[in-house]
């Protein structure tokens, strides 16, 4: 029994260790708050650690474990609404701090300014999503999940996250004008 025990900490921890990142910069850009995603992500693994003996497989583990984050968000913000927003706007992450941790190809200071201001256009854009929203097109263009993984992480059919993700694009465009 030790044995199969220790099989499957060591699985876990390789889970762990693969996924991770993934999951903390999905939680950061869906809270903006460096604290509240470190602090998600942790719940998200421990709750994840409980319950992998009856994780099935069904679907890979990086979608049930943004399953697990998704709905710990959203208890989140259901049950601490008010106040999330007083903390947030004390300890809300800058955004151009944010925007070195993303890659970039640019040379000159002008051009990473530049990208650094996307970034933040694009940010502020995504703010005014709907929750929902906001989640699938996180999902889509942060973490590249292609449309039947985020359908099988939020719990929507593949349709709904289409007609989700076309509204977020068009409001995010729309709020960007000409500035792409």
């Amino acid at each position: 029994m030790a044995m199969a025990e220790e099989i499957g900490a060591e699985e876990f921890s390789a889970v762990v260790a693969r996924h991770r990142v993934q999951i903390f910069r999905f939680l950061l850009a869906s809270t903006r708050d460096v604290d509240l995603a470190e602090t998600l992500t942790q719940d998200c693994f421990l709750k994840a650690h409980r319950n992998w003996k009856s994780f099935r497989g069904e679907s890979s583990a990086m979608t049930w474990l943004m399953r697990i984050a998704i709905n710990l968000q959203k208890d989140h913000w259901r049950n601490r609404r008010m106040q999330f927003w007083r903390h947030a706007r004390t300890n809300a992450v800058d955004m151009g701090e944010a925007s070195e941790w993303l890659p970039s190809g640019e040379r000159s200071a002008e051009q990473q300014l530049l990208a650094r201001e996307r970034v933040h256009q694009v940010s502020k854009a995504v703010e005014g999503l709907s929750e929902r929203q906001r989640t699938v097109f996180l999902l889509r263009y942060m973490e590249e999940a292609e449309l039947s993984e985020i359908a099988r992480a939020t719990g929507l059919s593949e349709g709904t996250v289409k007609a989700h993700l076309s509204r977020a694009v068009a409001k995010v465009r729309a709020e960007l004008g000409g500035r792409q």
